[in-house]
């Protein structure tokens, strides 16, 4: 991306709208001044230059609606934007891939290869490019992820009190999460509840890595068998539970892992699979129900299977017996 030469900006006073309400000050202020060290926005808070309706506040005082915050003369590299630094690597936009979107929120159908935010190497993940496509839009935050190589529907929150609310669904458990899954072996049944307690922890290379184990957290996936093929199952499951990895570990630890799946997958599988035409993982978040965070709304998002999973299928032979 290229800069201009630092430029030095005017006193700001900023009228806080339910964007950002309930917000603390110190997140806010890295937002609006972007570039700026953590260690120079608590100096310009602790040392009263930032102040809110006139008066001297702590990093972490909580944002209220109509608060008016002063922000001082910072000096800050403004980036220039063109055409070009719209795109991510492979010339891939993201506003096309909108399934939903109101002043709260937007439902994402998100490509598969692209990382939900940078870091580790990745410059730029679907949440930097979507800031740059929508650059009037002043909050803009993931409420859930999804792994890198997984396709479909990825939940963006555009006002804060969106995602609180929506943060508050997932854990009563009030959001219903399907995902689509191809699985080598033949799923033996039409519907099965698996709950396996997951561990969590990161291996010497840094890499997050999950097992099923008794002291656990809880995991519950609800497997409804959709197709059955001559080697393999296409699975619909339902993530009660939403922990890392979920439907990777325990469709694996069963003895039905996900076509393509590089981490627990079968690996001499998986380059078969290459050869024939499946480059990636095979999972897919299809269905997304939920109360709208802010009119209670129920929305029902839906992103059809991406054409190279759908694709191939069609190379499979089918056994109708389902």
């Amino acid at each position: 991306m290229k800069m201009k030469d630092l430029e030095k900006d005017s006193v700001r006073k900023l009228k806080i709208d339910d964007g950002a309400d309930n917000q603390r000050l110190d997140n806010f202020l890295l937002g609006e001044l972007k570039g700026v060290p953590k260690s120079r926005i608590y100096k310009l808070v602790r040392g009263g230059e930032v102040r809110i309706n006139g008066g001297r506040v702590e990093v972490g005082y909580r944002l209220q609606l109509g608060d008016e915050v002063r922000i001082p003369p910072v000096r800050t590299a403004v980036p220039v934007i063109t055409p070009a630094t719209h795109l991510p690597q492979g010339g891939l936009r993201l506003l096309p891939h909108i399934l939903y979107r109101d002043e709260a929120l937007i439902a994402l159908n998100k490509p598969p290869g692209m990382a939900v935010h940078g870091g580790s190497g990745i410059s730029r993940g679907v949440i930097e490019q979507m800031r740059l496509e929508l650059p009037e839009c002043r909050y803009m935050e993931l409420v859930h992820r999804l792994d890198r190589e997984t396709s479909g529907v990825l939940l963006i929150a555009l006002k804060r009190r969106a995602l609180v609310g929506l943060h508050e669904a997932m854990r009563a458990g009030t959001i219903r999460k399907r995902y689509i899954t191809l699985v080598a072996g033949r799923w033996p049944n039409p519907l099965q509840h698996v709950k396996l307690p997951l561990h969590k922890r990161v291996d010497d290379n840094g890499e997050k890595r999950v097992t099923v184990r008794d002291d656990g957290q809880t995991a519950h996936t609800i497997f409804r068998r959709q197709q059955r093929y001559a080697d393999f199952t296409l699975l619909e499951a339902e993530l009660k539970t939403g922990r890392t990895h979920q439907i990777r570990v325990h469709t694996s630890h069963l003895g039905f892992p996900i076509a393509g799946d590089d981490k627990y997958g079968d690996f001499e599988l998986n380059k078969r699979l290459a050869k024939q035409g499946l480059k990636r993982m095979f999972l897919h978040a299809a269905h997304l129900e939920f109360a709208h965070p802010l009119s209670g709304e129920p929305l029902d998002i839906n992103a059809p299977l991406p054409a190279d999973l759908a694709g191939f299928l069609e190379t499979l032979n089918h056994d109708q017996a389902v």
